[in-house]
């Protein structure tokens, strides 16, 4: 998996609903790249803030996820600009694609955007099965399941994952890097 098919950076986008698997998928295609490559896990952006945290998925974090996806994104682009293949696992929708499009497209840094949807049932399975802390309620898991499910233009970057394991998703994403349909075109 090169991520763009040639030594330069780049930049994939492991997007999708909690349980959906995309640490372990970011993770994965890091440690099996060819090329250098980092595994940025937006979760531990999340965990920077010490004081003032509001649980990402309350409507009154939107500010807050802002600021977070503008930093990961300058994150992302600092890597990718010194050659790395950067994987970006987290939850991503169109609603926070923006700061990513921007930086990528200044710097004519291939940006690929990877959606897992698996199922709703998968989904919450998986997402109850999470331990102590990184678990979360159903209603939230459900909500943000249906914002994945509504891509519009974005669809094309979606893979039905259900029913496949780790190993088969994570097969399934990277012939569909290497196939470059995740690319997204430039920014306007």
């Amino acid at each position: 998996m090169d991520g763009n098919g040639a030594r330069g950076g780049a930049i994939v986008i492991i997007t999708g609903p909690p349980g959906a698997g995309k640490t372990t998928v970011a993770a994965a295609l890091a440690e099996r790249s060819a090329r250098p490559a980092v595994h940025l896990h937006s979760d531990d952006f999340y965990g920077y803030i010490r004081s003032g945290f509001i649980e990402p998925y309350r409507p009154e974090s939107h500010e807050q996820n802002g600021v977070v996806a503008r930093a990961l994104a300058g994150a992302a682009l600092g890597y990718a600009a010194g050659g790395y293949l950067v994987l970006v696992d987290g939850i991503v929708g169109p609603w926070f694609l923006e700061p990513f499009r921007d930086r990528a497209g200044r710097a004519a840094m291939p940006l690929h955007y990877v959606v897992l949807r698996p199922d709703l049932a998968q989904t919450l399975a998986r997402a109850r099965e999470r331990p102590g802390p990184r678990r979360i309620d159903s209603g939230p898991i459900r909500a943000l399941h249906q914002q994945f499910s509504r891509l519009g233009d974005l669809e094309a970057h979606a893979l039905d994952t259900s029913g496949l394991s780790a190993g088969q998703t994570i097969e399934a994403v990277g012939a569909a890097l290497d196939a470059e349909r995740m690319r997204l075109p430039p920014a306007a």
